[in-house]
């Protein structure tokens, strides 16, 4: 079903936490970056559009600011990501030019997408770059968000962002290979969930562990994303976006992961 998804798709909204873009020393993994912008170049020569939800600043900012990682100050925090922002977008790009391809940083807060008029905006934005063939890299913006006006987590931008673009397919790219009725990490006998058609008996047959270390987003936030996506008709995929060349595998059927399909 995942190669089908992806193949029909035209417009996928493409998502990376934390976890997944930080290398084993909490670092910016530019290997990786710059190995899926390959693969998705290739998809953009074959016509087909991509926007990026990509989280990261805060690990940015601690792999270059080092003396404040012990800092847990609120200001301190955004400090970092207005410095880690930087260094993130600066690795997109430095992936996706080897390929002739520009990106565009758009940061957002939750006030954002509750007023009418910049919503208008953002979607006008978002059609014109990928229209010209530019990749959107979307963030929250972490250096002026507080609690009243934070989105959460990426999951929940991602979710939106495909909403507003009136995307096709939602990836989540995380450090899990899909939905699994436990815990993997805790529970070794875990089975993986290929396929799910009915979100909400799914949630009460399902055991929801711990968040992840970099990310503040758990598997609850990625069924509450699942959730909003497919009730505008946009189906997900949840898998491991650390395997080796996981968009081709995924495309190719050699990968596992989990499909929310739209009923």
């Amino acid at each position: 079903m995942i190669p089908t998804l992806i193949a029909a798709a035209r417009k996928i909204v493409f998502k990376f936490g934390s976890n997944t873009l930080a290398d084993k020393d909490g670092k910016i993994n530019a290997l990786f970056l710059g190995e899926f912008a390959e693969q998705a170049a290739a998809l953009i020569r074959g016509g087909k559009q991509i926007v990026i939800v990509s989280s990261g600043a805060q690990v940015a900012g601690l792999s270059t600011m080092e003396k404040w990682a012990r800092k847990r100050d609120l200001h301190y925090r955004q400090a970092l990501c207005a410095v880690g922002q930087v260094e993130l977008m600066d690795a997109w790009r430095r992936a996706f030019e080897k390929h002739g391809i520009h990106i565009a940083q758009i940061l957002l807060t939750r006030d954002d997408f509750g007023d009418q008029i910049r919503t208008l905006n953002m979607r006008n934005t978002l059609f014109t770059l990928v229209d010209e063939g530019i990749v959107p890299v979307i963030n929250e913006n972490d250096t002026v968000s507080v609690e009243e006006i934070k989105i959460g987590e990426n999951d929940t931008l991602a979710a939106q962002s495909a909403i507003l673009w009136s995307a096709d397919l939602l990836i989540l790219f995380s450090d899990i290979d899909g939905l699994y009725d436990k815990n993997p990490k805790e529970h070794p006998n875990a089975e993986l969930v290929s396929e799910v058609r009915d979100l909400e008996e799914t949630r009460k047959n399902i055991s929801i562990g711990e968040t992840n270390s970099f990310g503040t987003g758990g598997i609850a936030t990625k069924l509450d994303a699942a959730q909003r996506v497919l009730s505008y008709g946009i189906p997900m995929i949840l898998a491991h976006g650390g395997r080796p060349r996981a968009l081709e595998a995924l495309a190719a059927g050699t990968q596992r992961g989990t499909a929310f399909l739209v009923e």
